[in-house]
């Protein structure tokens, strides 16, 4: 059995300094929350869903590229955008070691909210099939 409850957890902070920063778009503090908030519930949502791949399916390699892992779930129905949207959340997350600068550090927000809704849809659809 998988245990959602990391990912649940990250994606409800994830919503909460998205409400803030909503109120604050100013605030650089709130906006590095948001960043920092976004980093770490991406990583989950992706190793929750390699686990469930590879928990419903004995037909998968042991290890699955990133690209295979968001065709597979897109296969089930597991994810509401495609793999282009994906690519998109992955490097913007790649880039969040740099985000001191100001460009870098926008751009990365400005992903945020479309991967919300991605997440809590994903959260969702594996609910629904654990």
């Amino acid at each position: 059995m998988i245990d959602l409850t990391p990912f649940e957890k990250a994606l409800k902070t994830l919503d909460e300094i998205i409400i803030r920063y909503d109120k604050e778009k100013n605030d650089n503090a709130i906006r590095d929350a948001v960043i920092q908030r976004f980093e770490y519930t991406y990583s989950l949502s992706i190793k929750m869903l390699t686990r469930f791949l590879q928990s419903q399916a004995t037909d998968l390699p042991d290890t699955l590229t990133f690209n295979e892992t968001i065709r597979k779930a897109n296969q089930m129905g597991l994810l509401l955008s495609n793999l282009e949207k994906w690519t998109d959340y992955r490097q913007k997350r790649n880039m969040t070691s740099h985000t001191y600068e100001e460009t870098i550090a926008n751009s990365v927000v400005s992903v945020v909210k479309d991967f919300q809704q991605d997440a809590e849809f994903l959260l969702k659809e594996l609910k629904k099939h654990l």
